[in-house]
């Protein structure tokens, strides 16, 4: 166990607009948006997709597509017309897109990894690539902020649940402490959760907009951990796979 005094630091910042309040002091941030931009691009990176460009606004992405870019955009669930994607995780997991590069604009998502983009590293996490992320920033050992995405820069259940879960496996590993009252009602509200987070989610604000779209099978997606073992990470303004072999600890049953 890393003395109080060695221990680093690991925080929850339910939305991108309480960003500037946390920020310094923080060498490593986490972006979520679990419903479903950042699962997304874990699903999409994964798959062999090669780099994505997050943007934030319309206008950006249109200025890609008469580049010739392939370019998803979504807003409020939907896909925004005249784009070839939305944020399905389904629409990047296709082997036509191996090796290319696709520019991405979502509602909440990408507008929360560019307002991260001054970091010294940002990372993309979800439910999907938990177990393999929280073994990455264990061994980085460095001062980590979560940044949920929220929703329209408010506080949204299925994100904390998720930066709860990263928190908890953190803490747990006595390398890092928590002093944010954010962080204790994430990884409590994670614990609360973790046995059924599919049901737990249930009543959630999101999950009710995308099940009115018929998008119930990419929630059931999202909300299952540990399906990948990929690291997206932002470089240059790109996001591309983190070498990183991951080596699950083997399970005793003694």
């Amino acid at each position: 166990m890393a003395k109080l005094s060695d221990q680093k630091k690991i925080e929850v910042c339910f939305t991108p607009r309480s960003y500037e309040l946390y920020k310094s002091d923080f060498k490593i941030v986490v972006v979520i948006d679990v419903l479903r931009a950042t699962s997304a691009i874990c699903a999409a990176i994964d798959s062999g997709v090669e780099k994505i460009i997050p943007v934030s606004t319309i206008p950006e992405a249109i200025e890609y597509q008469k580049q010739g870019y392939l370019v998803g955009a979504e807003r409020e669930g939907k896909i925004v017309e005249g784009f070839d994607f939305g944020n399905s995780p389904f629409s990047y997991m296709d082997e036509q897109l191996k090796g290319k590069t696709i520019v991405l604009s979502t509602t909440n998502g990408t507008m929360a990894i560019n307002t991260a983009a001054d970091s010294s590293t940002v990372v993309i996490g979800s439910l999907l690539n938990l177990d393999v992320l929280c073994a990455w920033l264990i061994e980085q050992n460095e001062n980590t902020l979560i940044l949920g995405s929220g929703w329209m820069n408010k506080f949204n259940l299925e994100d904390t649940v998720c930066a709860g879960a990263i928190a908890d496996k953190l803490i747990e590993s006595r390398l890092f402490k928590a002093n944010e009252d954010s962080t204790v009602a994430a990884k409590f509200i994670y614990r609360s959760a973790k046995e059924n987070i599919f049901g737990y989610l249930k009543a959630s604000s999101h999950r009710r907009r995308l099940r009115k779209l018929n998008l119930n099978e990419d929630v059931k997606f999202c909300l299952t951990p540990n399906t990948m073992n990929t690291i997206p990470i932002l470089r240059n303004g790109e996001i591309v796979k983190l070498d990183y072999v991951y080596e699950p600890v083997p399970v005793s049953f003694k």
